[in-house]
Order: C-alpha cells, then structure tokens, then sequence
C-alpha cells in the first residue's frame, strides 16, 4: 500500500549508504587514525629537522661526558634546559656564542634583520634550526613573549669542585702552570650577572674556577653566559651539594679559604696568603657571608674603601680582589 504521508516518508529501496547518511564517512577514515604530526612523516623537512637536533643533542652529551675542558667538567647538571626568547635576546646570545642545541622559528614568520641574522649564525655555527608552530612555541616557552623565535640551550655541565681543586693543585705542582691555584666561592648569590661578571674576573686575573651551592644559588644561565663575555668558555664552574662540607675539604686539601667582608680581620693589601693555593669566597651585598661560612674560613678580609659606601657589589669586589692577588703574585 501506498505511503500517503508527507513527502520523502515512503521507504525507498537502497543498495548501500548514500551520500550525506554518514556510512561513506566512517568506512573512509575506518582504521586510518589521527593525522601523523609533521616530525613524524619521513618526508617532511620538520622530519629532517628532528633528526638533526638529535644528532646534535647525542653528540653535546658525548662531549660532556668525556669531560669537556680537561676533564674539569665531568659533574653531571641538574639544571633543566633553558629557552632565550625574543628576537633581541636571541640574536645577542648568538653573537655571544651562547652554546645551543636549537634554534626555533615560528611557521611562516615575518622576516626582519633579526631573524636573518639569526638564522645566518645558526648555519654557521651548526645549529639546527626546527620550524615550529606557534602552539607549540607558547608551550616550549611557557607563554613568553618570543615573537616567532627562541633559541634552545642545553643544562651547563658542572665540574665536581673537589676534583677540580685536585686536577689544579696537580697541574701546579708538576709545573703545568704557573700560579698557585685560585678560586672564587660564592655564598648567597642570586644574581646571574653577578655570576657572569665574577667569572670573567677569573679569567682575567688567571684564577682557575668558581665554585656555586647547588641549592639557593645563581647557575650558569644564558644571561650568566653572556655577562661573562665569552670567559665561560674558560672558567670551570663548580656546584657544590653543601659549599661549607666543600670549603672544609678545600683545607685540608691545603687550600686557604679567604672571606670577603666590610669587617674583615686584615685589609686586603697587607694579605699574606696571596701567592699560596686560597679560595675567596663572597657573599650577597645585603646580607654578606653567611655564619657558617665565615665560621670555615682561615681569615676575613676587607677591602679599604670610603666609609661613606657601605658595600661593594660581589663582582666588583671580587675583581677588586684577584687584581690584588694577581698583583702581589706577580712581585717575585
């Protein structure tokens, strides 16, 4: 019988799904699953990209575990990798020769001479660069503003302070080099470019390391890296689980442990300790060396300055310092 109901009511007879049912849908996707993301497609440049940065990654590693500078290197970071975002902020840790593992540029991002330049330094310097979507950029940086480029740097691999201190004094004692082993501890610092400073006063003045507390302490960051123009590269850094263990140990290796402080027990020029192996150690300028850290040290010395200034900044009194060793080392 007849379906006189609305239109289109009656069944009609139908040989499979037609378009706009659904059933061609699900039978084309069936099995196929999500879209691969373009790192995983072998023949996509993002692909290659990858590859690359893992070689690269592979072969960083290989460097510090044979123990990058001598050997002096060899402790294992614990620092997470940091990003440098921004196109400013990438270029300048470029032409610092901040060490890199990769250098990433949003899809499809608008050139400037920032970004040329910067994708000028990676080629040379073989770094890989990955083109990367901007959601993923946000992510990578934590929503920092990095205006389509960010420059990945790999956990700086600390030197264990003890081994350093006995690789030195070795070196000294053979004749490999010159002066008494010298170093800088730091106590309380917080301040990356204090660190950065400290480190290229170091180099200067011919010392052989700076030693850092693993816990509330400044690491060796980009912004460090940068302050120290380039004497990273030079300077061992040492991080140390518990700095007053570390300066005790320092003694009894025959390393005199020297603190900086406005009340000190001798003033800096009449230091006599200057050409034998010492460590000075400098605290924060608002709170100084802490208690035990002075209560380790052989001697407190002070620097003469204008009674109307209350402190110096860690890094200037710190170079302040090794002038005045350097100086005293050199009259022979």
């Amino acid at each position: 019988m007849a379906n006189t109901g609305r239109p289109g009511a009656g069944r009609k007879n139908k040989k499979g799904p037609s378009v706009g049912t659904g059933g061609h849908g699900r039978k084309a996707l069936e099995g196929r699953g999500p879209t691969p993301k373009a790192e995983d497609r072998t023949y996509h440049k993002a692909y290659k990209n990858k590859e690359l940065a893992e070689r690269s990654a592979t072969k960083h590693a290989g460097r510090g575990a044979a123990g990058s500078r001598g050997g002096a290197r060899g402790g294992r970071s614990k620092n997470a990798e940091e990003m440098v975002t921004g196109r400013n902020s990438v270029v300048e840790a470029l032409r610092a020769g901040i060490p890199a593992k990769a250098l990433h540029v949003a899809v499809r991002i608008d050139m400037d001479d920032r970004v040329r330049e910067s994708l000028k330094a990676a080629a040379e310097r073989g770094i890989p660069v990955m083109e990367t979507g901007k959601p993923e950029l946000d992510r990578m940086t934590d929503e920092a503003i990095h205006q389509g480029l960010a420059l990945q740097i790999p956990p700086y691999e600390y030197a264990e302070p003890l081994e350093l201190v006995a690789e030195t004094r070795e070196k000294w004692e053979k004749g490999h080099i010159r002066n008494a082993p010298l170093f800088v501890a730091l106590d309380g610092i917080t301040d990356p470019r204090n660190l950065g400073a400290i480190i290229r006063s170091v180099s200067a003045f011919n010392g052989h390391g700076v030693v850092v507390p693993e816990r509330r302490s400044v690491g060796v960051t980009a912004s460090a890296w940068k302050t120290s123009a380039g004497a990273a590269v030079r300077v061992p850094v040492a991080r140390a689980g518990n700095l007053n263990n570390t300066l005790k140990s320092f003694k009894k290796m025959g390393v005199f442990v020297l603190g900086l402080d406005g009340d000190g027990d001798i003033s800096l020029p009449d230091l006599e300790l200057a050409k034998d192996p010492i460590c000075l150690v400098v605290g924060s300028e608002g709170k100084g060396l802490s208690r035990l850290v002075r209560e380790n040290c052989d001697q407190i010395v002070s620097i003469p300055i204008n009674s109307a200034m209350e402190s110096l900044n860690a890094s200037m009194a710190v170079g302040i310092s090794l002038y005045e060793v350097s100086r005293q080392r050199s009259v022979r």
